[in-house]
């Protein structure tokens, strides 16, 4: 379950970020940092359980409400996707 929570964060920060290779980086750092930090939780644990879940909403956030906008050229405060 942990497994496939990392691989969905993983996958929907690509999907975020793409285009953007040093937000991208920052963005999959952290989510390793965080996974790493809990590692050491057992699996059956209501507190892996609750960062499991986190890391579901995290990812389902960032493949619905995030928006990377490239500004228009000789347009001011004009962006596109």
């Amino acid at each position: 379950m942990a497994l496939a929570a990392y691989r969905n964060i993983l996958r929907a920060t690509r999907i975020a970020f793409r285009g953007d290779a040093p937000v991208l980086a920052a963005a999959q750092g952290q989510v390793r940092n965080e996974f790493r930090q809990k590692s050491s939780l057992d699996s059956s644990s209501a507190d892996a359980q609750a960062a499991i879940q986190h890391a579901q909403q995290v990812a389902k956030i960032l493949r619905e409400n995030v928006v990377q906008g490239r500004k228009s050229q000789g347009r001011d405060d004009t962006y596109s996707q």
